[in-house]
């Protein structure tokens, strides 16, 4: 029996996680700083870095006594080391190098990405390839081609904004808040997804993403109503049904050029359900099988750190003295 505790402090969650031999998660606690940065409207790595020095061996603790175990059983320890913002990222490595040093066990450093796409692995432990993910986040929107396990090709990205980003600033547009996308989501509910029409970018590049020009002409939109928080509803489902339309759009090219059996949809924007729906009803008449991250492990979560660790192992081969913060650390492989 093997246990591995994993870190995950990339951007503004700080997250432990214990990880039963290969896929059985025993404890993912979070400890969320949304409300201290909701006041800015957005992420500031300064206190966001700041915060998870605070929180992190009280986290620890808290996941070790949930796991009824203790450090001295540990068999590894899994760690973000990039992407993400270099501040917070300092913090895991940090803690992750003294429990390794001091337990003499080894560390796994992990691409932030990599976890995102191994959160389906603990209720599928298989994917039938070659198989698709989906990335959408507040820092990415990836289509990621695997050909086998552990290979990883970029096939399709965003040209500019991320889609979790284009939430945030539309969100923040309308004084809805922070984070963007569930206060969207609600409030499209009671809206018209046809009231306003938006554009969808790059049709001529199947596989690329444009999300810049979606979020000017939304801004633009709200600027020519004289009051546009009559139009709130038809405002959110109109941006929110744009961007699903291009995100399956774009999707479901690739997925029949490449011939894919599994498409894996994570990240913290996949924990949409209205954008889960459209999906489903898309691939309804197709071969697809499509592999949905639990809502819970779609956003920043360790227990995806350690997943990935335990199926992947150390993929880069970074000796522990040279594992550091990579905040564009690349996912192909």
């Amino acid at each position: 029996m093997t246990y591995t505790l994993a870190i995950e402090t990339s951007c503004d969650d700080t997250s432990i996680a214990i990880i039963k031999d290969k896929t059985t998660i025993i404890s993912n606690l979070v400890s969320s700083q949304q409300k201290t940065h909701q006041q800015y409207g957005g992420v500031v790595p300064e206190v966001a870095s700041r915060l998870h020095a605070e929180t992190i061996h009280y986290l620890m603790d808290l996941s070790l006594k949930e796991a009824k175990i203790s450090l001295n059983d540990l068999s590894q320890v899994a760690v973000t080391i990039g992407p993400g913002l270099e501040g917070s990222l300092l913090v895991g490595i940090s803690v992750a190098k003294s429990l390794s040093y001091a337990l003499d066990i080894p560390l796994i450093p992990v691409n932030h990405i990599h976890g995102h796409i191994y959160a389906f692995s603990n209720y599928q432990p298989h994917l039938h390839y070659p198989a698709l993910a989906l990335i959408v986040s507040g820092g990415h929107t990836d289509l990621i081609l695997m050909e086998k396990e552990g290979s990883f090709k970029c096939c399709g990205k965003t040209r500019d904004d991320a889609v979790g980003e284009v939430f945030d600033k539309i969100a923040r547009s309308l004084s809805l808040g922070y984070p963007g996308g569930p206060i969207i989501e609600k409030m499209a509910k009671d809206g018209n997804p046809s009231a306003f029409k938006l554009p969808i970018a790059m049709k001529d590049s199947p596989f690329e993403f444009s999300f810049s020009g979606l979020k000017t002409a939304t801004l633009d939109c709200i600027k020519s109503l004289d009051n546009p928080q009559d139009h709130l509803a038809d405002i959110c489902a109109s941006f929110q049904q744009t961007v699903i339309d291009t995100l399956i759009l774009k999707t479901l090219a690739a997925c029949e050029h490449f011939n894919i059996h599994d498409l894996i949809i994570g990240g913290g924007v996949a924990s949409n359900q209205t954008l889960l729906t459209a999906f489903k009803d898309r691939i309804t008449d197709t071969s697809l099988n499509l592999i949905h991250i639990q809502p819970n492990l779609c956003t920043d979560n360790a227990a995806m750190i350690g997943l990935a660790a335990t199926h992947l192992g150390n993929i880069d081969q970074i000796p522990t003295e040279d594992i550091l913060v990579q905040s564009t650390f690349s996912y192909e492989h």
